[in-house]
């Protein structure tokens, strides 16, 4: 999508805003009235279930992600706007300073405490970086094993990551420091199965008190290191149902919820006690092929169903919740761009390639199954069964199954053989500009994920995209090389960048949502 288009959508959220209470990500959304209700609790109706795990390095689950936003600390923030990618707040960090290529100072900020009263140091960095580089741990997040990484504490609010030993750039934590909440280094020496699973325990605006059913209890932090929130508590509850949540936040029974259907923004867009906020996400959202088995381990069957698919259609049926991307990654991450060769609409390639697979009009592929889900992300069911007509009109012989929301996830990633179906829908949000958060996590074969990959050349260009020397040079290469050749490959196709819909009470101000839809409610305010 050009320049031009993406303003023309930018100044449509404006517009949008003075007529319908849009709050779009910028400072002036601190802004809050004098008078609140003292002891309000705020209540979140969220789309997705969670675990029952609170390591953060455990799950991948966004709900869970959304939790950890109210109550953990982050080094840095990166609120990610369109214009401004790559745009960095410093939190528990003061400074971030490449002292060598791959050696970066870390400063930490004084006087802050976790929920446990323990003071926040240097140590608890160094043991969440090495933690959370363990490749045993399901959201493994930083750019290297823990053997790669070397980390030093000179003093308590001092950390210096030295990734000598791994060959890559220490630059990479530049990004990735907005990523991963910050642990206590007492509750990670309790190992997978210790606090770490049991509560969350932070440095953030609320805290953790206990999990009812589906209701996530948090309430204030009294010594927020940047003043104690004016919103008493939050109940954080999963309500699977789209239209259940939007009645909710009508009767005053919700104050937020999340993952507004097209049709609900325009039913509640009239209606004065509602405001709506709309951003550009972090998430792509993905038609993910199995590459780890028959067909989509051909690369030629995945780009005739990639040309099979118009985009353009979807986009229609997802109205507001859609923003067009050409890439395999949201406009809102570091280096994008819309791909030049990035598979468009044409029938007449897709039967070319067919013929090419020794598929000639689809005849000789096996039944294939197209899993998505219902109720968490907008229009699924409808955009799936556009996509499933467009393949079976190919010659793809392709059932859709629309899933509940703990099925679907279950059924998510790849498994030795291959996993269940052949395709799946599902985004990837990921709070940070970081790519390879997107990139390295599902096409590298040291990781996986959904798609199942093993493609020695898509391995050799993210290895050398991550080895870079600057951030300049990163950008060309992922530009030129990485992203031009994923493209070429397609184990998944990006069907389009999602659209964070959020509506909530009126009086409620002050709340500020990222494009990943966590949301920092420290200055929260019920007028």
């Amino acid at each position: 999508m050009n320049d031009a288009t993406r303003r023309g959508f930018l100044k449509g959220a404006a517009a949008l805003g003075a007529g319908a209470g849009l709050l779009r990500i910028n400072p002036d959304f601190f802004i809050s009235p004098a008078a609140a209700q003292a002891g309000k609790t705020l209540v979140f109706l969220s789309a997705e279930n969670i675990t029952g795990n609170w390591d953060p390095t455990a799950h991948t689950t966004l709900s869970q992600g959304n939790i950890q936003g109210f109550t953990m600390g982050y080094l840095t923030r990166t609120p990610m706007r369109v214009e401004k990618p790559d745009e960095v707040i410093y939190e528990l960090a003061t400074s971030l300073k490449l002292l060598e290529p791959t050696k970066l100072e870390i400063k930490l900020r004084p006087g802050v405490k976790f929920h446990d009263g323990k003071d926040f140091k240097a140590e608890d960095v160094k043991a969440t970086f090495e933690y959370g580089s363990r490749p045993d741990r399901p959201a493994q997040w930083y750019p290297g094993p823990t053997e790669t990484l070397t980390i030093t504490t000179p003093d308590d609010y001092t950390v210096i990551v030295d990734t000598a030993k791994g060959g890559y750039p220490a630059h990479l934590f530049m990004f990735l420091a907005a990523y991963l909440p910050i642990m206590s280094a007492t509750d990670i020496a309790g190992g997978p199965k210790g606090p770490l699973s049991q509560r969350l325990n932070g440095t953030g605006p609320f805290k953790f008190v206990e999990q009812r059913g589906n209701d996530t209890v948090m309430a204030a932090n009294p010594n927020y290191f940047l003043g104690a929130p004016k919103i008493a508590s939050i109940s954080f509850n999963f309500v699977g149902d789209s239209t259940t949540r939007m009645l909710s936040l009508m009767n005053g029974q919700a104050s937020i919820v999340e993952r507004l259907e097209p049709e609900q923004v325009a039913t509640l867009a009239g209606n004065s006690k509602i405001a709506i906020n709309k951003v550009v996400s972090v998430e792509n959202k993905y038609l993910w092929f199995r590459c780890s088995k028959p067909p989509f381990d051909n690369p030629l069957v995945r780009q005739a169903a990639c040309h099979a698919i118009d985009r353009e259609q979807i986009l229609e049926v997802l109205g507001d919740a859609g923003y067009p991307s050409s890439n395999f990654v949201s406009p809102v991450k570091f280096a994008y761009l819309d791909l030049p060769n990035y598979p468009a609409y044409d029938p007449k390639k897709c039967q070319e390639l067919l013929a090419k697979a020794g598929f000639p009009g689809g005849k000789g592929l096996p039944p294939l199954e197209y899993l998505t889900s219902t109720g968490f992300y907008p229009k699924t069911k409808e955009y799936g069964e556009v996509i499933t007509a467009m393949l079976q009109e190919q010659g793809f012989p392709v059932t859709l199954s629309v899933l509940e929301i703990a099925a679907w996830n279950e059924r998510l990633y790849d498994r030795p053989g291959g996993g269940p179906g052949h395709m799946v829908d599902c985004g990837w949000s990921t709070g940070s500009p970081e790519p390879d958060l997107v990139l390295r996590t599902h096409f590298h074969s040291s990781s996986k994920r959904i798609t199942g990959l093993v493609d020695p050349d898509v391995d050799a260009t993210l290895d050398k995209e991550r080895s870079a020397a600057s951030l300049d040079e990163r950008k060309k290469i992922l530009q030129s090389e990485t992203m031009p050749l994923l493209a070429d490959k397609v184990p998944a196709l990006s069907l389009f960048t999602s659209v964070m819909i959020h509506a909530m009470d009126k009086s409620l101000t002050g709340m500020f949502i990222y494009p990943d839809g966590s949301m920092d409610g420290s200055k929260g305010v019920f007028a």
